[in-house]
C-alpha cells in the first residue's frame, strides 16, 4: 500500500534547503514518498508573452531545475526514499493548500526570497499553517537538536488530543522521549480596589494541572509503552513556556483553534507566537485533521 506523500514547499533559499533535509528524514522514518513542490507565476508585461498566456520557457526551466536539484539533494541525504519534484504554475498558498488535501504532512521553511516566503517577510507560511488540511511543519530555529524530545502543548482541547497522537507517533519514530507541557494561569494581580483578590493556592493550581495532564496522558502511555514521557507543568503563558522548551526540543507540536475567519483565529495566539519565535521546527495540527 502506498503511503500518503510528505510534501515540502521550496523556493531555492537556504532556509528551504533545511526544510528539504527535515522532510527527507521524515519520509525515511514514515516510509513515505517525498514530494517537492515549487510554485511560480508571471508578472511581466503582456507583450513579453507575445500575446499568449504562457510563461516564457526560461522561467519554467528555472523552476523545474530548482525542483530537480532539490529532489537530487533529498536522494543524496536519504538514499532509498521515493522522491519526486515538480514546478507548478500558480499562487504558492493555493498550490500548497491543494497539495495538503492528500498529503500526510506539509513542510515549509521559515523564510525565503519569494514564492514560499518568510513568516517574517510574508504570510505564506501562516496562511498554509492556518488553512492546510494536514499537519504543517514550519522548519525554523537556530540549531538542530535531533536528540531532543518531541514537545507537545496540552490544554485539554480536541486539537491538543490530535497533537498528542502525532507527538507520540513522532517520538516513537524518532526514538526519543516526549515532553508534555501544560500551562496554568498565575493569580490575577490585585489592583488595590475595594474588591479583595480571589483566593489562590499556587500549589493546588499546579497539582490540579498536573493531575489533569496525567489523566490525559494515561491512554497514550498505554498505547506507546516504549516512549519515555516527561511532563512540565508551569504557570504563565503557554506560548512562552513552549518557546522556552523549544531551545532543547527536536520538534514542538501544538493544536490550532480550528475556527474563525482570520488567520489569527485559526492558528491561535500560541501557534502564531511559536511560528515567529520557536528555536526548533513547529508542527501545527487542526482538530479536524486525521491522525
Amino acid at each position: 500500500m502506498r503511503h500518503r506523500d510528505i510534501v515540502v514547499g521550496i523556493d531555492g533559499s537556504q532556509q528551504n534547503r533545511a526544510a528539504v533535509r527535515w522532510a527527507a528524514a521524515e519520509a525515511r522514518r514514515h516510509d513515505a514518498p517525498l514530494k517537492i513542490l515549487t510554485a511560480y507565476s508571471w508578472n511581466g508585461p503582456a507583450e513579453a508573452l507575445g500575446g499568449v498566456g504562457e510563461l516564457p520557457d526560461v522561467i519554467a526551466q528555472q523552476f523545474d531545475q530548482m525542483a530537480t536539484a532539490a529532489a537530487a539533494e533529498a536522494r543524496a541525504l536519504e538514499p532509498g526514499i521515493d522522491v519526486s519534484g515538480a514546478a507548478v504554475i500558480g499562487d504558492p498558498v493555493s498550490v500548497l493548500r491543494q497539495a495538503s488535501r492528500t498529503a500526510a504532512m506539509l513542510v515549509v521553511g521559515n523564510r525565503g526570497r519569494g514564492g514560499f516566503a518568510s513568516l517574517l517577510l510574508g504570510s505564506v507560511g501562516q496562511q498554509v499553517a492556518a488553512h492546510a488540511t494536514c499537519p504543517v511543519v514550519v522548519v525554523r530555529g537556530q540549531r538542530e537538536t535531533p536528540s531532543g524530545p518531541i514537545a507537545v502543548g496540552v490544554d485539554g482541547s480536541v486539537s491538543a488530543q490530535r497533537a498528542l497522537a502525532l507527538g507520540f507517533d513522532q517520538a516513537q519514530r524518532h526514538g526519543c522521549g516526549l515532553l508534555a507541557v501544560r500551562s496554568y494561569p498565575p493569580p490575577m494581580p490585585h489592583y488595590g480596589m475595594a474588591v479583595p483578590p480571589l483566593p489562590y493556592d499556587p500549589e493546588a493550581a499546579s497539582r490540579d494541572a498536573a493531575g489533569d495532564l496525567d489523566a490525559t496522558l494515561t491512554p497514550w502511555r498505554d498505547k506507546y509503552p516504549a516512549v519515555r514521557v516527561k511532563i512540565l507543568v508551569e504557570p504563565g503563558s503557554p506560548a512562552q513556556n513552549l518557546i522556552d522548551v523549544s531551545r532543547e526540543a527536536a520538534l514542538v507540536i501544538v493544536g490550532s483553534r480550528g475556527y474563525g475567519p482570520l488567520v489569527g483565529s485559526l492558528l491561535g495566539s500560541v501557534g502564531q507566537q511559536l511560528l515567529y519565535h520557536a528555536d526548533c521546527p513547529v508542527m501545527i495540527v487542526h482538530p479536524d485533521q486525521e491522525t
